[in-house]
């Protein structure tokens, strides 16, 4: 029904301003309803409802392209300008250590889940080409250890097709939401689970105070100005990574045709690996405080943005074709679970820290703050903080279990 890209845009503009709108209200009814039905799951869902029932057509339409090529890589830029390293460090190393594992685990699980299906089911994990499965997993792994930016980069580097993706996105969002909903679940009894896991919390209390202190005095409102550096960062930065990427991906085809197996000829993982990696460099730099005026929060619009067009080329339909692909995620978040759980016990390390460093890797910036603040407000940054080293790592580890799940199909 609706044609023009200007409309559309348009319309899943003002579906993601009723989603935000309508979770924010107090009523219990719109509370309970998105405790069953998570935010981001509507942003994905809603525009996938509406190109299922002809009313635009995500398959046609331009935005897609337009918003993985410029808004992504600035998304990027602007999540890991951000980082502090003095802030992690703070933290002390269980945060981080955990944080590690579980990007670890999400790099391996695939494989292993991806293994043991193969084996019980093969016609689950057929597929040639674009629809072969472990080019959709491989957004997974993109999605898990970093966010949607992550995924949506894998997602351009290994291009699987359309309805493939479709299938992963529910496989993605229903798993890691059931996921989110066990440790927030898990929040009310942090006591007793740190009793199991040996640990002593005092050390969040101390985090607790710094963080309440460091809010306070570094957070000011954002002029004009402000806005523009951020755009000029963001999309100055995207631009240099196109001019790069145009230069390094040719040479590359013509001299080590070779490495176009590893998708290193591929143009748009140049460009998020560079974006990535300048925003790492900008995290060094006085680039950081632009942190202070919202570089996060605008780099999660152009996230949401980016969801909501994802979200239009779904074929809900498509979701029935494969069930056995939930058996993947359910195995591959076991394993994840597993792992740091284990980990976690064998240092003596609080469940706060592993409940965040989990959903920071596995639900990014958004869910890792809300479930950090199921413990306390205040500390809802830390799972912030922690999402950002997600972002960081999320594109380089999802690429690395892309091919070990490539090898595991070949097998």
């Amino acid at each position: 029904m609706l044609q023009n890209d200007a409309s559309v845009l348009g319309l899943l503009l003002v579906i993601l301003a009723m989603v935000f709108y309508t979770a924010s209200l107090p009523q219990k009814g719109w509370q309970k309803f998105y405790s069953v039905f998570p935010p981001l799951l509507l942003c994905y869902f809603i525009p996938g409802l509406l190109n299922s029932f002809g009313i635009i057509n995500g398959a046609g339409s331009q935005l897609y392209p337009v918003v993985s090529r410029y808004l992504l890589p600035a998304c990027l830029v602007l999540f890991t300008l951000g980082m502090d390293w003095k802030q992690l460090a703070k933290l002390g190393p269980p945060a981080i250590i955990l944080m590690l594992v579980g990007s670890f685990s999400i790099i391996i699980g695939g494989p292993i889940a991806l293994f043991i299906v193969g084996k019980i089911s093969p016609e689950t994990v057929a597929g040639e080409g674009p629809d072969a499965i472990w080019r959709g997993l491989a957004t997974i792994a993109g999605s898990w250890i970093g966010g949607g930016a992550n995924q949506t980069a894998l997602r351009e580097v290994f291009k699987p097709s359309d309805r493939l993706f479709s299938q992963i996105v529910a496989v993605d969002v229903i798993t890691a939401e059931l996921w989110m909903a066990v440790l927030i679940y898990g929040a009310g009894f942090a006591t007793k689970i740190d009793h199991f896991l040996k640990a002593d919390s005092s050390q969040i209390d101390e985090v607790k105070n710094h963080l309440e202190e460091f809010q306070q005095t570094n957070q000011r409102i954002p002029a004009t100005r402000d806005y523009i550096y951020l755009s000029a960062v963001g999309l100055g930065a995207t631009g240099f990574a196109h001019w790069l990427a145009e230069k390094i991906t040719p040479y590359l085809a013509e001299h080590y045709p070779a490495l176009e197996k590893y998708s290193l000829t591929s143009t748009f993982f140049w460009i998020t690996g560079l974006v990535t990696l300048m925003g790492i460099i900008f995290s060094l730099t006085p680039l950081r405080k632009l942190e202070n005026v919202g570089a996060s929060k605008l780099g999660s619009v152009f996230l949401y943005i980016l969801v909501a067009t994802i979200g239009m080329q779904m074929d809900l339909g498509s979701i029935a074709d494969n069930p056995g692909l939930f058996a993947i995620g359910a195995i591959w978040m076991l394993v994840h679970a597993g792992t740091i759980v284990l980990v976690a016990r064998w240092l003596k390390i609080p469940y706060f820290f592993l409940a965040v460093s989990s959903q920071a890797n596995v639900g990014g910036s958004a869910s890792a703050s809300v479930v950090a603040a199921a413990f306390h407000p205040s500390l809802a940054s830390v799972g912030i903080i922690l999402a950002i080293l997600g972002y960081a790592i999320g594109t380089y580890g999802g690429y690395l279990s892309a091919l070990m799940m490539q090898w595991v199909s070949e097998m």
